[in-house]
């Protein structure tokens, strides 16, 4: 079976599962979670598996642009989408300013880099007035749409916030299929290389490093206009340590890998209380009941796991196997 024919279908597939999710009994709040996260993760894919940039401060593009968002709906009384505009700007600028200073160191550093400034906007975060401290900025107003449609409806949402994260999907899949990603994939295999057929590398970097951002911010807008609150939580480096276990579970440098990865991660921290009571129930071992408190252990036990038996994720297997058997086919 060739992958590149069958990618369309599944996603195909995906996009009527998400259409008709609501009506088949899924909680549209929690979907809608699922698909900001699944678009955060596909941002910080495009920086690390496709640039093999690794950063641990993309949680900083996430909630920066999650309070910007809420309060400029909220206290400036501006409309959602311009909402969401100033999100995805706010995005862009920190990846800018954060993307300057680590492309100029390599490995290790360039990552402390961006970990060091993640941190510095979460303490002016937690200092600022307007960002409501430990309490988060609260009661953030959905609004209406262009002045027109009415958000207030989860279901109106649900479908709103469907299509921003198709078109930002097909934003970054546009990118890598550009002869700008393909400049992008050459620099992660061979920098050097890159640089001696006349590219700046740098400069491709720090587009890149934009790019990721911008589409990392948009879905911290998404998720503040979805949920009604931007929290600290939003802009702490455990953030940026969730990406980076949605990507490498998922399948990194695959497009399919961070949203698989993503409903992995954020399933299994809504869900696994829920399944530890239904263990306890059957098996009759009370400790199960404690699986609800212990979800870093069980995801810290998954990505072990994942690391382990699937060094390229759960996607990045799949699809190796399938390019193993069609060659196999082609040999016979």
């Amino acid at each position: 079976m060739n992958t590149k024919k069958f990618a369309p279908i599944g996603y195909g597939l995906l996009l009527l599962g998400l259409i008709i999710a609501p009506f088949a009994g899924a909680y549209p709040v929690f979907v809608m979670k699922l698909m900001t996260f699944a678009l955060f993760a596909s941002a910080f894919n495009l920086l690390l598996g496709y640039t093999g940039l690794l950063s641990f401060g993309h949680a900083a593009f996430l909630g920066g642009a999650a309070y910007i968002t809420g309060q400029s709906i909220k206290v400036w009384g501006v409309t959602p989408e311009i909402g969401l505009l100033l999100g995805l700007v706010t995005g862009a600028v920190l990846g800018l300013v954060m993307g300057f200073f680590a492309i100029r160191r390599q490995g290790i550093y360039a990552t402390m880099i961006t970990l060091a400034l993640a941190q510095m906007l979460y303490f002016a975060c937690l200092q600022l007035p307007f960002t409501g401290g430990e309490d988060g900025l609260q009661g953030v107003p959905r609004g209406k749409l262009f002045g027109l449609i009415d958000l207030q409806s989860d279901l109106t949402m649900y479908y709103v916030c469907l299509v921003v994260v198709v078109l930002a999907f097909l934003v970054i899949v546009r990118t890598i299929h550009s002869p700008f990603g393909q400049v992008l994939k050459g620099i992660k295999e061979n920098e050097p290389r890159a640089i001696s057929l006349g590219y700046d590398t740098n400069r491709f970097k720090l587009l890149a490093f934009v790019i990721s951002a911008a589409i990392a911010g948009l879905a911290g807008s998404l998720k503040t206009l979805v949920l009604g609150f931007a929290t600290l939580s939003d802009v702490h480096w455990t953030s940026s340590g969730h990406v980076v276990l949605m990507t490498l579970v998922g399948g990194l440098g695959t497009l399919s890998g961070p949203i698989v990865g993503s409903a992995v991660v954020v399933m299994l921290e809504n869900k696994i209380g829920d399944f530890g009571s239904f263990l306890a129930r059957t098996t009759g071992i009370d400790w199960f009941n404690t699986l609800g408190e212990s979800v870093t252990i069980v995801t810290g036990l998954i990505f072990v796991v994942c690391v382990l038996a699937f060094r390229k994720g759960l996607m990045g297997e799949l699809i190796a196997w399938l390019d193993r058997r069609r060659s196999g086919g082609k040999a016979h």
